[in-house]
């Protein structure tokens, strides 16, 4: 059979993994501030200060401007690849099935690749952290956090807890989330993404780029503001297939250009879960 592959095959291709990377979207894209068509390997985001208003003087007196701050922090790019040899193409044009396997493969690491930047920002930037003491994920922990975020008045809206299954475990093993006498959301309770105390939950298991931190038994809980955090993207995932002679294989190979970076730190908070059992 020719190792040549038809265009109609290659199109086909093509359309299952970015149709698998679309259905497999990253879990944290939908939370943070998103820019694409990024050109070049750096990009700033602004973040505009707080101003006062004061009292107006007498008529027609010049107006004392507020001097709001401004600023522009960067956020870096990088590229990244999910490459992977194969000769599936060698068999037949119509054996779809392995060809979707093969899609998802380079679409789900894409996606975890996205949300590991994200992460990576947030562990790295100079957030309250709320200290672990002896608990897991718990509602007072919760409760400081809501208090650190009303504080400095970040939005009501918008705020997320990136948090692990064993996070969740615990949480869900407190009366105040489980009880109708106290928390209304159902879907929570059954273990789906929801919302409690003003933050929407979004939970992810253990994961080979790094997943959330965590050192001995203390694992690092993430919330945060969208505002406050930043995706810039200089070329999504796109889809490459070459035939590579000394491999006698096809490589098929997932590109992503990306960085992210914490724009406002006041809207960040850590939470060091204890999860020991």
């Amino acid at each position: 059979m020719s190792k040549f592959l038809t265009k109609e095959a290659v199109q086909q291709f093509e359309a299952e993994v970015k149709h698998d990377y679309q259905a497999m979207e990253s879990v944290l894209k939908p939370f943070v501030r998103l820019r694409n068509n990024v050109t070049g390997d750096q990009t700033k985001f602004p973040v505009m200060g707080k101003g006062v208003a004061t009292l107006r003087g007498a008529s027609q007196t010049d107006v004392t401007p507020m001097n709001v701050d401004h600023d522009r922090v960067p956020v870096l790019l990088s590229n990244f690849v999910a490459p992977e040899y194969t000769d599936i193409f060698d068999q037949a044009e119509q054996n779809f099935d392995e060809r979707r396997e093969l899609s998802q493969t380079i679409a789900a690491a894409i996606h975890r690749r996205c949300d590991q930047l994200v992460i990576d920002a947030l562990n790295a930037s100079a957030a309250t952290s709320i200290a672990v003491g002896t608990t897991n994920l718990t509602v007072a922990k919760l409760r400081t956090a809501r208090t650190l975020f009303g504080t400095k008045e970040v939005p009501k809206g918008e705020r997320v807890i990136l948090c692990h299954s064993e996070n969740m475990e615990s949480l869900l093993a407190e009366t105040e989330v489980t009880s109708s006498d106290f928390n209304q959301v159902k879907a929570l309770v059954q273990g789906d993404l929801d919302t409690f105390l003003g933050f929407k939950f979004v939970e992810i298991g253990d994961r080979d780029e790094g997943g959330l931190l965590k050192a001995g038994n203390n694992r690092t809980v993430l919330a945060w503001h969208k505002a406050s955090t930043a995706l810039a993207i200089g070329i999504d995932f796109s889809v490459h297939i070459d035939w590579v002679p000394e491999k006698t294989s096809w490589l098929c190979n997932g590109i992503l250009k990306a960085g992210a970076g914490v724009i406002d730190v006041e809207g960040v908070v850590k939470i060091v879960a204890d999860e020991t059992k």
